[in-house]
């Protein structure tokens, strides 16, 4: 396995070679012996072919569909995606105005501009994270303000014929359970329309991607088009499936030499590794926190039906009370009417 990935990338290190080249820097062994066996495992097999690298990493994601650098991948990418071709014009900074902690809930967040005024936030999920649809509308609804902000203070005159449409492009690594209701779909396309038909342009369109059901899909029925070839780049690692890209689609090889290039720096690919797994445990302890409160939501509804259940018991049982008290009642009377005729 590793010979075949190492017959595209002569450049591709022995595990024994960069073994030897930690160890004989301290500061490269002490970083590499606080990770765990499985992350020391994980970073040898990238390193040297057995396993490919993860597209999806922050660093490796921003260094490879850098718009500055390569402009033309992140184009072809979202013109795929947004089925219209699409030139960048500029990357925007992150200053949101989103909350400062949930940008800890994204693996990486790349906001461009078109040459047509239209904006596009590209972001990946290592997790898919509860309420992934409110999140996805919150995230549409900040760049939208962006925008308006943006044109409003360069306008003299501000009409909202100024406003440019914004897309929210949303790649989960792993996807919530939602997505998996649809095992054949994997590319989720949404925009705003009327059930009258009416026909108004609205701003706001999302591209949800659900790349673990793609990685299914592929797996069964193989790369069919373009857009499965970039999905497999960024979300598979293994290396039979990278020789397969590289043949039916050449163009990728010189992405994945630039990742192996990257990889001939071993400090810096620590030092980007380690990161990868700082906000990994962030994103996991998220996760779990996430999950705890789902289910006490889950445990509070349980117990409110309990207790609707109970008193409504309490209720019925007041009633069969009423209803026997009156029969007692009922009886009483016929006893004692019964006794008066027997006298009489």
């Amino acid at each position: 396995m590793t010979n075949k990935l190492k017959e595209y990338f002569p450049m591709i290190r022995t595990r024994k070679e960069i073994l030897t080249y930690i160890e004989e820097r301290q500061e490269l062994q002490e970083v590499f012996e606080s990770w765990s066996e499985e992350r020391q495992e994980e970073f040898l097999d990238f390193c040297c072919g057995v396993r490919g690298v993860k597209i999806l990493y922050d660093s490796f994601f921003k260094e490879i569909f850098s718009p500055e650098l390569h402009p033309e991948r992140l184009e072809a990418f979202l013109g795929l995606i947004l089925g219209t071709e699409v030139k960048i014009k500029q990357v925007l900074p992150n200053d949101s105005v989103r909350l400062a902690d949930e940008s800890t809930l994204l693996i990486t967040d790349i906001v461009v501009e078109f040459e047509d005024g239209v904006l596009a936030n590209i972001e990946v999920q290592k997790i898919g994270y509860n309420f992934p649809g409110q999140r996805v509308a919150c995230y549409s609804a900040d760049l939208l303000l962006r925008q308006y902000k943006r044109v409003k203070a360069k306008k003299k005159k501000f009409t909202y014929r100024d406003m440019k449409k914004v897309y929210t492009i949303v790649l989960f690594e792993k996807s919530t359970e939602e997505f998996h209701k649809y095992q054949d779909f994997y590319v989720h396309h949404s925009r705003h329309v009327f059930d009258s038909g009416l026909k108004l342009e609205t701003l706001q369109e999302y591209v949800l991607i659900a790349l673990d059901i793609f990685k299914e899909v592929v797996h069964n029925k193989g790369i069919k088009n373009e857009l499965d070839a970039w999905l497999t780049f960024i979300s598979c690692d293994e290396p039979e499936r990278m020789t397969e890209l590289m043949e039916t689609y050449p163009q990728f090889k010189a992405m994945y030499q630039d990742i192996y290039d990257m990889c001939l720096n071993v400090e810096g690919v620590m030092e980007m590794f380690s990161k990868e797994l700082r906000e990994l445990d962030r994103n996991t302890v998220q996760y779990m926190i996430e999950e705890q409160e789902k289910e006490l939501e889950r445990r509070k509804t349980e117990i409110d039906e309990k207790k609707r259940e109970v008193e409504q018991k309490a209720q019925e049982n007041e009633q069969l009370k009423r209803e026997v008290a009156k029969l007692k009642e009922r009886m009483q009377a016929l006893m004692e009417q019964l006794e008066s005729e027997k006298i009489g």
